[in-house]
């Protein structure tokens, strides 16, 4: 099913529904009924129900029912206070985020909203530093190549700033323009993958003629992102309330139950069978004996014609008895201490983030001792095991391996040498370093050129090239600007295959400005790229070379590249723009399409990337799921003294 958001346009804005979020557990009305009902799904509280039930009877019971009654209702009310407060937190954190004043563009004007009133289709401009209210189509930012920088850490967890483009048919549009396009997004229905956007955005006249242009993930802002390192950006809002990404992964709370308070169940459990097995023990002596020995005493009286269930008595008597096996006070005292525990993770200075302001915080007191009972901890390698820091030491280039003496081949004289007498193969593996990516060159008041990459290992390679005279000095929309030895030579990137996990590679297809030749430039794991190898082409060295970083714990890369023809490019160019403009199985045809272009390369060949190890003394056991070939993580794992 499809979703058509129509920008800018109020007729079908009640369609959808607002950006009022709510995390809330409980209401008003059904707070008690739904608190006693998660309360009593645990036996511990049933069975405590049980006794109280049982000492209404009088005939059985040997002391006042308000003794178990009372103390009953209290435990129950501390615990649901305790949960009532839970969750009053986060209504007051839902209705902070709600009446967040946001600016919208409503009339062609600027306009100042509470974040709830915001509705699909309306255009909302983010400043720096603020969060996202909702899911964005990223239409327009304050940076002149098209980008911004967002951090997702709330979303996903990763403290990497992540790089986002406004789509191309939005390229070259002012704040005036901004404020009065129309158009439609063809989008999918909510859904909670956050890694995934298959889209279309139309614009219609005056601003284009109603071309139609693919929208990824990489052309949104989801709730929850912060925009960081940008002065201001703007989109289209496509999801909104609870219907965002976020909103449709957080589902209904559920009751969370630790790994203490199943034990005790258990035990609970354990104790009161063995509680029965002593009750029809006791019970049956002590009827048999009042049918045999107590009729005989002149001091007891019992009625000849005694109802059906005076056979129960005996037995339920000694059940009252026996049930301080169990003692009620245990439940409110594993509340208390719950909460002590929540209090104390808050108050602990050494869980305070200096860098950030950001002391710890208990955002669910019943569940804070299960941190305690960690045993297994499975993590990816880089930025947990690792500083997520890339530093490039090696490269084999034709064969020829550098960095092998100083472990550092930006200083390997035999390299520099063969980048000043402009070798033909050291000039393309540089070339593919410096274009084969997604960077951002900024260039300061100063002159300094800076890169802002979404991935470390990008970042790199793009310096590693810099530093050995192949410049990346600006990219302006589609043109790209490389600087060589006083010489500049300019590119037109024409199309980027775009990385994933299932292809470990990515290529762009660029057009050299003064030849006019077209080329591909293919970079990604061994796995990847060198099966694609044009026929004849030796690898074995580029192999040993892979094998030898791998044992030294550094990261490889392979780069490739060939020159296509405008009969091959345009025709691959068509299929690839059906191909991405498809909104049902989109990514699986665009990997198709590119399977057509990236084959026959010319191997040109490995870089070697190191990412320092970062790893404090602990006492858990740690597993690593780790993307990369078998040697590589073993050598990380040995070098960080886990085996």
């Amino acid at each position: 099913m499809k979703r058509f958001v129509y920008i800018n346009d109020e007729s079908y804005q009640n369609d959808y529904c607002d950006n009022q979020i709510s995390n809330t557990k409980y209401t008003l009305w059904n707070f008690l009924p739904k608190n006693l009902w998660e309360q009593f799904r645990r036996f511990m509280n049933q069975y405590f129900l049980l006794i109280a039930c049982l000492q209404l009877w009088s005939l059985i019971t040997p002391v006042n029912p308000a003794s178990t009654w009372g103390p009953l209702i209290v435990i129950f009310a501390v615990s649901a206070t305790k949960e009532a407060w839970d969750d009053y937190n986060r209504y007051i954190s839902d209705k902070q985020a709600n009446e967040k004043k946001v600016w919208i563009v409503k009339n062609g004007a600027r306009k100042h909203i509470q974040a709830q009133d915001i509705r699909v289709g309306n255009i909302v401009w983010i400043r720096e530093n603020e969060e996202v209210p909702c899911d964005l189509v990223l239409t327009g930012t304050s940076e002149p190549q098209g980008i911004c920088h967002v951090e997702t850490a709330a979303l996903d967890g990763e403290i990497d700033l992540k790089t986002r483009v406004i789509p191309t048919t939005c390229v070259g549009l002012d704040s005036e323009q901004l404020h009065k396009i129309k158009g439609v997004i063809e989008c999918p229905i909510p859904d909670k993958d956050i890694r995934r956007f298959d889209a279309n955005i139309r614009l219609f006249p005056p601003f284009i003629d109603n071309d139609i242009c693919p929208l990824t993930i990489n052309n949104t802002l989801l709730q929850s992102c912060y925009l960081r390192n940008t002065e201001w950006a703007c989109g289209v809002a496509v999801y909104t309330g609870n219907e965002t990404k976020l909103g449709m992964s957080r589902g209904v709370p559920e009751p969370k139950l630790t790994a203490m308070d199943a034990m005790i169940d258990k035990l609970t459990g354990a104790i009161f069978l063995f509680q029965l097995a002593v009750v029809v023990v006791l019970g049956s002596a002590g009827n048999v004996w009042k049918d045999t020995e107590a009729r005989k005493q002149w001091y007891v009286k019992y009625d000849d014609d005694e109802p059906w269930y005076q056979i129960l008595v005996i037995p339920l008597r000694f059940e009252l008895l026996c049930s301080i096996m169990i003692p009620i006070s245990i439940k409110v005292s594993l509340d208390f201490v719950k909460s002590m525990y929540a209090k104390f993770i808050d108050w602990d200075e050494e869980m305070y983030d200096q860098e950030t302001d950001t002391p710890a915080h208990a955002a669910n007191t019943a569940i804070s001792e299960d941190l305690g009972q960690v045993e297994y901890i499975l993590t990816d390698k880089t930025g947990t095991l690792t500083e997520n820091k890339m530093i490039f030491r090696r490269c084999c280039i034709a064969g020829t391996l550098y960095g092998n003496e100083s472990g550092d081949a930006l200083k390997d004289v035999e390299l520099l040498n063969a980048v000043a007498d402009n070798s033909p193969h050291v000039i393309k593996f540089l070339t593919v370093m410096a274009l084969c990516n997604t960077v951002i060159p900024i260039k300061s008041p100063s002159g300094t050129i800076s890169y802002k990459a979404q991935s470390q290992d990008e970042d790199a390679l793009v310096n590693a090239a810099s530093n050995l005279h192949v410049v990346l000095v600006s990219k302006n929309g589609n043109n790209a600007e490389i600087h060589f030895n006083r010489r500049v030579i300019q590119y037109e990137i024409l199309d980027i295959l775009e990385f994933t996990s299932d292809r470990k590679r990515m290529s762009v297809v660029i057009s050299d400005s003064q030849s006019g030749k077209i080329f591909l430039l293919s970079k990604g794991a061994d796995e990847a790229i060198l099966p694609l190898a044009y026929s004849g082409q030796q690898i074995k060295t580029f192999v040993d070379a892979v094998d030898k970083y791998a044992q030294l714990g550094l990261r490889t890369l392979c780069l490739g590249w060939r020159e296509l023809s405008l009969e091959e490019y345009l025709e691959w160019s068509r299929l690839f723009k059906e191909a991405n403009s498809a909104l049902v199985d989109r990514e699986w045809k665009v990997a198709e399409v590119c399977q057509k272009l990236e084959h026959t390369l010319d191997i040109l060949g490995i870089s070697a990337i190191e990412d320092r190890l970062q790893i404090p003394p602990c006492c858990y056991e740690v597993y690593s799921t780790i993307g990369e070939g078998t040697t590589s993580a073993c050598c990380a794992r040995y070098r960080s003294r886990q085996i």
